[in-house]
């Protein structure tokens, strides 16, 4: 059964994926929403780069897109720097009966999570109560790799002692913010927004109870560790050059401790050049995500998203692919789950229905 979508946003990841459903057997685009003004009546085929138009025009009209009366919006949005955006934006379809998935609210992938404020909750409760629809929230990283993944593997175990899902990444083709969030490019003194625990926490670390509920276990504390390495040389980066003395790698933590250990926990080593920071754990493959379990038996999976049809995209675009395609692959079993919110704890297996052909 072919679903009918309607995707929002056609920046980085919405572009890759616009292009993928347009050759995919079982969802059919019916219309594309944008915020830019500057992108607002273009055809969305010329938007994405595409080889030929999609008939289709990029709108900000939200009543519209809900006139079309699409099986699901899957968003492609903001981040959640800009919740309120979502939130209203989000409120709207599901007001009106239309299931969502997205990636941009990174906190939702548990709602359950208790440094979620209450004004980002309450508004997709009640939105989904008024129309009878459900709301799923996806990404990598906080997303599939460090809830998906590791849970599946627990399911192998008989006991696990500690489960640690890990980012091992290579950002000098990265163009995102990491300068403000990460400090990666700033003097060391500097304090990045997600050094503080607690927006630490709540903006990476909603996986962290997931598991722990999974497991059926409550969390004595959530704790979290920062690291910076300084680079002794200029590095360059797809943003510019990176100057000796200044933050070129970032290695955090947060730890889902329980009995006095931490028995979850997730880690970023984020670095400009695979030769900064060579202390740092790495993968056995540049740019993975990884898991690993003390138990019974033990377990490592080391997962690495490529490109490998000759057009030159590196992994971290593979990744952000993977992660948009999440959100689509879902909506089939979102639209079939009761109404309210979705986690990765209720949807069934996503094996991709239609990807061989």
């Amino acid at each position: 059964m072919t679903k009918r979508v309607v995707v929002w946003g056609t920046g980085f990841v919405g572009s890759m994926v616009i292009a993928e459903i347009v050759e995919h057997p079982n969802f059919e685009l019916v219309g594309v929403g944008v915020s830019n003004p500057a992108k607002v009546g273009r055809d969305v085929g010329d938007i994405c780069g595409l080889a030929a138009p999609l008939g289709i025009t990029a709108t900000d009209d939200v009543d519209a897109l809900i006139a079309l009366r699409p099986d699901a919006l899957v968003h492609y949005g903001p981040t959640a720097a800009q919740a309120d955006a979502n939130i209203d934006l989000i409120s709207r379809f599901l007001r009106a009966g239309i299931d969502v998935t997205s990636t941009a609210m990174t906190p939702w992938v548990w709602p359950k999570m208790h440094l979620n404020p209450p004004n980002w909750i309450q508004p997709i409760t009640q939105a989904c109560e008024a129309g009878g629809a459900s709301c799923f929230t996806t990404g990598i990283d906080p997303g599939f790799a460090n809830d998906l993944f590791p849970l599946t593997l627990m399911g192998l175990c008989s006991q696990v002692r500690t489960v640690r899902a890990s980012e091992l990444l290579d950002y000098t083709n990265y163009t995102g913010d990491y300068e403000f969030e990460m400090g990666i490019g700033r003097p060391p003194e500097y304090r990045p927004l997600l050094e503080s625990p607690e927006i630490l926490i709540m903006a990476w670390g909603a996986t962290v109870p997931m598991i722990a509920h999974a497991a059926g276990i409550t969390l004595d504390e959530i704790t979290t560790t920062w690291d910076k390495w300084v680079t002794p040389t200029d590095r360059t980066s797809a943003k510019g050059v990176i100057e000796a003395g200044k933050v070129a790698a970032v290695r955090f933590t947060i730890n889902g401790r329980y009995r006095g250990d931490t028995r979850i926990q997730l880690e970023h080593v984020n670095r400009i050049g695979l030769d900064a920071a060579p202390g740092w754990p790495t993968g056995n493959d540049n740019d993975v995500y990884r898991v690993d379990i003390e138990g019974t038996p033990s377990i490592s999976q080391e997962t690495a998203f490529r490109f490998t049809d000759g057009s030159g995209r590196d992994a971290a675009a593979a990744g952000c692919l993977a992660t948009g395609l999440r959100a689509l692959n879902a909506v089939p079993a979102v639209n079939d789950l009761p109404p309210g919110w979705v986690t990765a704890l209720d949807l069934p297996l996503i094996p991709g229905a239609g990807t061989i052909r």
